[in-house]
């Protein structure tokens, strides 16, 4: 797509669920890269308005305010406030960071439905969920929980089964039950209002596949995934009584889709900031429905749908709005070589950062950036955290500006010198860096931040290369004049360094320019070598960073150590006995020896086995059981084994199992198939 010139730009930050903090995973994945990019075009001096809120709606937050005793406001209220201070601490320069529990969104929202329901947008579609009788309400996914119809595993959930990763619905489940009253759960019709995403598809298609091919080849990759296949349409609203009330006169006990209303929140932020400040920013139109604003979304992988088809889609239907000229996603970042899990509190949280490491956000915000998960999943590790800090930011970076702040300060008493004759070295060394703007601007446009940041560093290697060649405390004693010259070029090379990080690491820049006795920098000064103008008086140099010491890092290992072993222990838990039964009910289960005559894995999928059974009546019986990843069929071959006998038989992928065989499950999550102490006669029965 050709390039626009625009006049102003609109960057989003993928809203935060107010139901936990926010995790290094978080900030590599949207955040810090929001933050640079945003830093950056103000200061190019850019018009620019960075918007951001905490996503307080949705299923989760319910489940966690009923295990807690509480209401999904104190859940969300007290979420929102530690996110919003944790960003504010850690320099995310939002220019709102509003909530989409707020009036102003609740009626921005309202209203956008409303619209698409009076033109006729939506389709209203009746369908059957699973119904509580006993609470009185459907239930969303999350709240059913059941036998998985793959694995057996009896706690999955009615969107997944955490044991085999299957995507499952409600109804699928095998058993299933209310995770609100404990009661089974009845079909029951129920109307909402869908999305017709299929009637998109076509400008769908020439929007993204045809006009925007420079985007990230993971969001292109999967935006096109979903495009080849038919679309369908997306429900808009859900039977909760947690969110914004579906504005239909004689519709109660519905909410807006959290995904619906969640995008619809940066839009009433960018309202409620233009209404507080219209002077400053006008009118909230502008900034999303003028032809001459940019729009770029900052996600994770896991947003790319809602964030290039969904919301685009709802904003199509609505009229009048701007497209994302560019959505620049990240993968995923691992910690410690595992996969970021806030079940099992395997993360790096911000807020407990900032009291561990007080006033070293910019070290995070450099390694963060250095192990970007741009193009594919990456990882933190604390020793690679303190090797960076040490042997980059302290030894490369914070060293050079020593050594010149230092050395001026000796010699000249913090005096800038005059730059006398350049000789061969200050030539090479200023054609060296002499295009740095240009290299971190070409970068910086592209979205490459790991890349932009290193070409800023590359300044304090060329830095530390000129003044250990030079050797200015040499020269000082024999040629003062030609020690200017060196000490005027490396407090240069020294402000360009301190602009070419302004957008990386805020407050280390804030500190150098605080340094260099200046008020403010213009980014169109990087690259020149007249910065600093001889005669300027500099401030008192200090440490522009630290080392970390080895005890430092011990203690947050130690700390994830923990919570891997308590973890582990928590795994190797024997799970709660479930509720008696009378002697009347086990009986009812017919439980047999029978001997396993074959045993073979069935096509087509990875977990399944399919058994003969000699169950003693003449006739072999087909069992099918999810334990092909811990056995192989022909170590089960002539095997006695128990299995239910009675159980109503029901077809998995086309075959029909006519029992159940009995595992038990290891605390690795393992299946061992039941066997005897010694055989007896097939058929025989278990009692």
């Amino acid at each position: 797509m050709e390039k626009r010139n625009y006049k102003r730009t609109t960057v989003t930050a993928a809203l935060p669920y107010a139901n936990g903090g926010v995790h290094i995973g978080h900030l590599a994945g949207v955040y810090v890269p929001a933050d640079i990019y945003v830093r950056y075009l103000r200061l190019k001096k850019q018009d620019v308005m960075y918007v951001c809120g905490s996503d307080e709606h949705g299923v989760p937050i319910t489940i966690r305010a009923r295990k807690e005793g509480v209401t999904p406001q104190d859940v969300v209220d007290r979420y929102h406030e530690l996110i919003k201070k944790s960003f504010e601490d850690f320099g995310i320069s939002f220019d709102i960071y509003s909530r989409t529990t707020s009036k102003i969104h609740h009626q921005f929202a309202s209203d956008f439905f409303k619209k698409l329901y009076d033109e006729g947008k939506l389709t209203e579609e009746t369908t059957t969920q699973l119904y509580d009788e006993e609470a009185k309400q459907f239930l969303a996914d999350r709240y059913v929980t059941g036998e998985c119809p793959h694995c057996h595993n009896e706690g999955a959930y009615g969107d997944q089964c955490e044991k085999c990763g299957r995507d499952l619905s409600p109804t699928e489940l095998i058993n299933p039950k209310s995770t609100i009253s404990g009661s089974t759960p009845v079909l029951k019709e129920t109307k909402n209002w869908y999305l017709p995403l299929n009637e998109y598809q076509d400008w769908l298609k020439k929007w993204i596949l045809e006009g925007h091919k420079e985007w990230r080849s993971n969001v292109y990759g999967q935006c096109r995934s979903w495009l080849d296949m038919d679309l369908l349409p997306r429900a808009m609203t859900r039977d909760l009584d947690w969110g914004i009330p579906v504005p239909i006169e004689g519709v109660e006990g519905k909410v807006l889709y959290v995904w619906f209303d969640a995008p619809i929140g940066y839009v009433s932020n960018t309202k409620e900031l233009c209404d507080r400040e219209p002077e400053k920013w006008g009118s909230w139109q502008r900034w999303w429905q003028d032809e001459d604003t940019r729009l770029v979304h900052f996600i994770g992988k896991d947003n790319i749908v809602f964030h290039c088809i969904i919301f685009p889609v709802m904003m199509k239907a609505h009229g009048g709005y701007i497209m994302p000229d560019n959505v620049p996603s990240n993968e995923f970042l691992n910690l410690e070589n595992d996969k970021i899990s806030t079940s099992r509190n395997w993360a790096i949280w911000l807020h407990e950062y900032l009291v561990d490491f007080p006033g070293k956000q910019d070290v995070l915000r450099y390694v963060l950036t250095a192990n970007a998960p741009e193009t594919k999943d990456n990882n933190f590790t604390w020793r690679d955290f303190q090797e960076r800090n040490n042997s980059e930011l302290v030894a490369i970076y914070g060293n050079f500006v020593n050594r010149a702040l230092q050395l001026t300060k000796k010699y000249w008493n913090g005096v800038v010198p005059e730059c006398g004759e350049l000789t061969d070295v200050e030539i090479r060394t200023i054609e060296e860096f002499k295009d740095v703007k240009q290299k971190v601007e070409t970068l910086l446009d592209q979205f490459k931040f790991r890349e932009a940041q290193f070409e800023a560093m590359n300044l304090a290697r060329i830095g530390n290369r000129y003044i250990t060649e030079c050797e200015p405390w040499k020269v000082w004693k024999t040629d003062p004049k030609r020690c200017e010259t060196i000490l005027n070029l490396s407090l240069q090379l020294t402000a360009n360094l301190a602009i070419a990080f302004e957008p990386f690491l805020p407050f280390s820049s804030k500190k150098l320019r605080e340094m260099l006795n200046l008020d403010a920098f213009d980014w169109n000064q990087l690259g020149q070598t007249d910065i600093l103008k001889a005669g300027h008086q500099l401030a008192e140099p200090e440490l522009l960073f630290e080392k970390i010491e080895d005890e430092v890092i011990e203690k947050q290992l130690k700390r994830l150590d923990e919570i891997k072993k308590a973890n582990e222990m928590a795994q190797h838990q024997p799970e709660p006995v479930k509720p008696n039964v009378s002697f009347e009910d086990f009986e009812k289960l017919d439980i047999r020896v029978g001997r396993v005559l074959t045993c073979e894995q069935v096509k087509k999928s990875k977990k399944l086995l399919q058994f003969s059974i000699d169950d003693g009546t003449g006739t072999p019986r087909t069992i099918l059981s999810g334990i092909a990843q811990w056995w192989q069929p022909e170590q089960l071959v002539g095997k006695d084994v128990l299995f239910i006998a009675n159980f109503e038989p029901r077809k998995i992928m086309g075959i029909e199992s006519q029992g159940m065989i009995l595992s038990a499950v290891d605390a690795d999550g393992s299946l061992a198939v039941t066997s005897l102490l010694r055989s007896v006669k097939a058929g025989s029965q278990v009692g």
